[in-house]
């Protein structure tokens, strides 16, 4: 201590060593440079509220449960845990097509209002798109072609067709309004579990670098054709077998601003638990060096016939991973089996509910979270 009192050169070389140690890192920005003041708010928040804990997530939470339909206020996971999930997912296919109802029968007026009023209140909302065919007419899980992306790339035959998709999507997210009147923020998650093959862009339909076009076409599009900046772009591919395989068809970090992941629980086909841990891991670490939070986007067991699957399954696969947020999919209103969340009287019902309040990896619902848009 002495010589660095004495020496001249060294007070100023400890001075800044301690200040880089002690200063707070940067946070990271959205790949969108013009995106707004609430989009710009939730994504370092998404970052922060992980330190905490990881936010639950549950698609059409707010639309329909099991056994009801568009009840406001309804939520099935509210009903079990006295809370409402802290992301909403959202699903718009056939948007594209100027339907007026979702490809799961839900209106999209219902739905533009139910989003802001979540985003209202705080809560993150996330979109997914099983967006239709362009080439055959068919649903996203037709996969007669492989040629169905390089016909809407620019120059390709369907590409204007495309683009008139696109233009409806913009007029979606443009409508998306908070009670201020500014755009509500949206994460969302086009061409989701590409490294599978049960889509039309998915890793055998399509080459690398096709897919990797089209992604950065549809962001620069709706970035720069359109001046939508309310969007923070999520990449989540199905399973994949390492970071390198992850990675394939990434189109680089100025097009993507959150790394997920999509696995579902298919007992008998693999082991969910040591699977997603070690892809978690690889996310984790790929989140790390690539300044991005990561999110497990789509997960779940259909029917969850297992009646402490929250604590005894997903618990154990998620935790330590640093994750921003889990989401598992919906509880169809229509079919009685179909169905991934809680619901009142379903017998995993109070073993969600040790979930939700778990010491082991903190869970966060809509009352947990700080103002994610400031």
């Amino acid at each position: 201590m002495p010589y660095i009192m004495k020496n001249p050169v060294i007070i100023p070389l400890a001075a800044a060593l301690l200040s880089a140690c002690t200063a707070a890192p940067q946070p990271a920005e959205p790949c969108d440079s013009r995106a707004t003041a609430e989009t710009r708010a939730l994504y370092a928040n998404m970052f922060r509220s992980a330190e905490r804990g990881v936010m639950f997530g549950h698609q059409d939470d707010a639309l329909y449960g099991h056994s009801w339909s568009y009840e406001r206020g309804r939520s099935d996971v509210r009903e079990c845990c006295g809370d409402y999930p802290a992301v909403f997912g959202w699903e718009i296919g056939c948007l594209e097509l100027g339907a007026e109802r979702s490809l799961d029968g839900v209106p999209f007026d219902e739905m533009v209002h139910l989003l802001c009023e979540a985003s209202d209140r705080g809560a993150v909302n996330t979109v997914s798109w099983h967006v239709s065919n362009p080439q055959t007419g068919g649903s996203s899980w037709d996969c007669r072609t492989t040629a169905a992306v390089a016909s809407i790339l620019p120059g390709g035959e369907h590409h204007a067709l495309y683009c008139a998709w696109l233009d409806r999507l913009a007029g979606f997210f443009a409508s998306l309004r908070r009670a201020g009147g500014e755009p509500a923020p949206v994460l969302f998650r086009p061409f989701h579990e590409h490294t599978s093959t049960g889509f039309w862009w998915g890793e055998a339909q399509c080459t690398p670098d096709e897919f990797r076009r089209l992604w950065r076409f549809t962001v620069e599009y709706l970035r720069y054709e359109k001046g939508i900046h309310n969007l923070l772009y999520v990449y989540s591919p199905d399973l994949f077998r390492d970071a390198e395989h992850y990675m394939e068809r990434y189109p680089g970090d100025e097009w993507v601003d959150v790394l997920g992941m999509d696995a579902y629980h298919r007992p008998g086909e693999w082991d969910f638990i040591e699977g997603c841990r070690r892809m978690l891991s690889d996310l984790q670490r790929l989140g790390r060096e690539h300044r991005k939070p990561v999110a497990f986007t789509e997960t779940g067991l259909e029917g969850v016939a297992d009646a402490e699957w929250w604590t005894g399954t997903l618990l154990p696969a998620i935790a330590d991973f640093g994750l921003s947020y889990v989401l598992v999919w919906r509880n169809a209103h229509d079919r009685p089996s179909h169905f991934f969340g809680p619901w009142r009287g379903h017998a995993s019902e109070e073993d969600f509910r040790r979930f939700a309040s778990n010491s082991r990896q903190p869970i966060l619902f809509e009352g947990d979270l700080k103002d994610m848009y400031e």
